[in-house]
């Protein structure tokens, strides 16, 4: 047996121990809440020297494991991490990667699927994956999240097929247990062996062809082939089980059950509501009910005989599903009845959905399950299929907060003057612009100092008339929109980060079809696109394609430079240099590894007719720039409107000097303010003093560390490419 240690982790922190003691050669990620901690963990442990895993941060999730697919037909180890939509929008790439047989670990903290949006635990995500090829593990709690990650890479390693280890989000992901680990690295080294891939795709030696196309009779052959290594799979976990038996006195199974033998009701569930469960059982047989309870370690290889057999003395099984298929009972409830109908298991069988959004399970909602399973047994009338702990339905009744604002008191008598080569904007008056209603009304949540209810409504105050707005996901849309009330009084959308520009197209397209047949009446709408913290990487290639299209509307983004809304992992706007949970400074690194990317260059290389830089510090280029920015989606097509928004929490200032920092990006031409209109360059604030960019780095906390002497080939890197833009935006 192995010598081991008790440490007292999350979920996440086991699978990063896990990891560290691996140490995976790749790993292709991108951060979602509550999976994002896996990401941090494992670029901390590189920077504090721990391990040399290749950490590479996508644009999305669907990038993100194609890096790992990539790496694994390296023959590299590989790891990833996902929940929820993450999961969801790399799930085209789970097939790729079965079919073609490359082992790899890919952990899921189980998440709510928007929408509406919501980043509670269930397992509505985990379930789409049952039929694309992969092995499906459920771990219940922190130490089979830790176990599994050894066992699991081992088992598809040997069978030649990707592993997912799944486990409850937030229940698992982020709370802590008491938990065993190996003390040594060689011992876990020498438990799950060397990768030995049968092909890969860097043998020059023996080159061959990966994902051919095939006929029909050849993808049925592929099929069967994934078919049988999946059930080889089944004969390799029960020997991995007891070899791990062996090595840690930990025994694991296809099933955990508990107190099953006799019981006459059995409750059935995925994860962490086992332990709830156990509690429920003691009190239970403690009151003479003869109740037990089970739960699934794999879901594919699905354990048919072993929960069948824990079953079939038991009058009435109760499953609890975390998810919906709609229409069809939750996917687990189906698993299981297909199992008990071809292994003859007499039971009734009740269905509850529950906990769904991440609502709790508690011990008395297990009791009432059990109660719910002897009112069967003494022949009452129970519905095989309900969800459980819906809150009462009421009407709906719509609020007025707030007056609307519409095209007679948002306007501001603005003119424009279009020469063909320039728009002039004329009778600008700042005092009474700055006294339009606001948009953006107070009561959202964003922290003090937020730069983005700043930006939005100044930003806004250029737009007159009817507007509808689409946020993609991040902070701007969450601090608004708690439901059921929300800060907006005009029409609002949200939709998830890699869709949004191409929805509001889809909106404005459909309104002006609409009125065009006469369905509904003549008028005008501003459409206006805002994305943030992030988005513009995982949603740019839907915004770059919403341009060439070039629909009339506005695509504003509000640019922090990071992830701030899942804790501040750095984005591909992130400053070369800086500090973020996932670009530690010290050690290995020395923070962000590349340039921040220029997406206004990106923006104009699609030929759009207007694209400006604005920032709080300067308001009435910035009014200026929005009013324009609505002429041009009027009149031409797509126009594209980049802010700098401070995020004092994570760029590690002072709220109350956010404009200062700002200022200073623009005095150091950081971020230089100009306009490309109808193809050409015209900056629109020349400082008169323009100043190094180490008085913005300096400014922050975390860019602070850039002036010293260490690492002064960065702040030069830096100085140096903000010289030669700003040179090449003055010639």
């Amino acid at each position: 047996m192995f010598c081991q240690k008790k440490v007292f982790l999350s979920g996440n922190e086991a699978v990063c121990y896990a990891s560290k003691q691996i140490d995976f050669h790749v790993m292709g990620y991108y951060p979602i809440t509550p999976s994002t901690q896996i990401a941090e963990g494992i670029d901390e442990l590189k920077n504090n020297g721990e391990v040399s895993t290749v950490m590479i941060s996508a644009e999305g999730e669907h990038s993100a494991q194609g890096i790992c697919y990539g790496a694994s037909l390296s023959g590299a180890r590989v790891i990833n991490a996902t929940s929820a939509n993450g999961l969801l929008y790399c799930l085209e790439q789970l097939p790729v990667q079965a079919g073609t047989r490359m082992p790899m670990v890919l952990n899921v903290a189980t998440r709510t699927v928007s929408g509406p949006l919501c980043i509670k635990g269930d397992h509505s995500d985990i379930m789409f994956c049952l039929n694309t090829g992969w092995i499906i593990m459920f771990a219940k709690d922190n130490q089979e999240a830790y176990d599994f990650n050894l066992i699991g890479l081992k088992v598809s390693e040997k069978v030649k097929v990707p592993i997912i280890i799944a486990y409850d989000g937030f229940f698992t992901s982020h709370q802590k247990r008491n938990m065993q680990v190996f003390e040594k690295k060689e011992d876990v080294l020498s438990y799950v062996g060397k990768n030995e891939p049968l092909y890969t795709a860097i043998n020059v030696k023996e080159p061959i062809t990966i994902g051919s196309y095939m006929n029909e009779a050849d993808v049925i052959n592929n099929k069967y082939q994934l078919y049988n290594a999946i059930n080889l799979a089944r004969d390799v976990f029960e020997d991995e089980f007891e070899n791990f038996y062996k090595l840690s006195g930990r025994k694991h199974s296809f099933i955990n059950s508990y107190f099953t033998e006799d019981a006459e009701v059995i409750f059935i569930s995925l994860g962490s509501s086992f332990d709830t469960s156990k509690v429920a059982v003691d009190k239970m047989r403690a009151k003479g009910k003869k109740v037990g309870c089970l739960t699934l370690n794999t879901l594919r290889p699905f354990p048919r005989e072993e929960v069948s057999k824990r079953c079939k003395n038991a009058s009435v099984i109760i499953i609890g599903d975390r998810q919906d298929s709609y229409n069809s009972g939750g996917s687990l409830s189906n698993e299981i009845k297909a199992s008990f109908f071809d292994n003859k298991v007499k039971g009734k069988v009740i269905s509850r959905v529950y906990g769904l959004g991440g609502k709790d399970l508690y011990v008395e909602d297990v009791e009432e399950f059990f109660n719910l399973g002897f009112s069967k047994v003494k022949g009452e009338k129970i519905k095989e299929f309900d969800y459980y702990g819906i809150g009462e339905e009421k009407s709906f009744k719509k609020e007025k907060y707030f007056d609307v604002i519409d095209e007679v008191n948002s306007s501001m008598g603005y003119e424009i003057e279009d020469d063909g080569k320039e728009v002039k904007v004329k009778k600008i008056n700042i005092k009474k612009a700055l006294n339009m209603p606001k948009r953006v009304v107070s009561g959202h949540s964003a922290c003090a100092g937020c730069g983005i209810p700043v930006n939005l409504n100044l930003f806004l105050k250029g737009i007159e008339g009817n507007v509808v707005m689409l946020f993609q996901t991040g902070c701007g849309m969450v601090v608004t929109t708690n439901y059921p009330k929300t800060s907006f009084n005009i029409n609002y959308v949200h939709n998830l980060f890699q869709n949004g520009a191409a929805t509001l197209s889809g909106i404005l397209e459909g309104y002006k079809e609409r009125q065009r047949r006469g369905e509904i009446e003549k008028g005008k709408i501003t459409f206006i696109m805002v994305s943030g913290d992030g988005g513009m990487d995982i949603g740019l290639g839907s915004a770059l394609a919403t341009a060439i299209r070039n629909h009339n509307m506005i695509i504003f983004e509000y640019d922090n430079g990071g992830y701030m809304n899942t804790g501040y992992q750095y984005s591909y706007t992130t400053p070369l240099g800086a500090k973020s949970s996932t670009s530690h400074i010290g050690g290995v690194e020395r923070g962000k590894e590349y340039l921040p990317k220029n997406s206004v260059k990106l923006f104009e290389a699609t030929g759009i007719n207007y694209i400006a830089t604005v920032a709080e510090s300067n308001p009435q280029d910035f009014i200026v720039k929005a009013k324009k920015a609505q002429y041009y989606a009027d009149n031409f097509g797509l126009a594209y409107v980049k802010a700098i928004s401070a995020c004092p929490l994570n760029w590690q200032d002072e709220a109350r000097y956010e404009r200062d920092v700002i200022k200073k990006a623009v005095e150091s031409c950081y971020f230089p303010l100009y306009e490309i209109e109808r193809g050409v360059k015209r900056v629109t604030y020349k400082p008169k003093n323009k100043i190094d960019v180490s008085s913005f780095l300096g400014a922050m906390g975390r860019t602070k560390h850039l002036l010293k002497e260490e690492n002064r080939d960065i702040l030069e890197k830096i100085q140096f490419n903000t010289d030669k833009f700003w040179e090449e935006l003055n010639n």
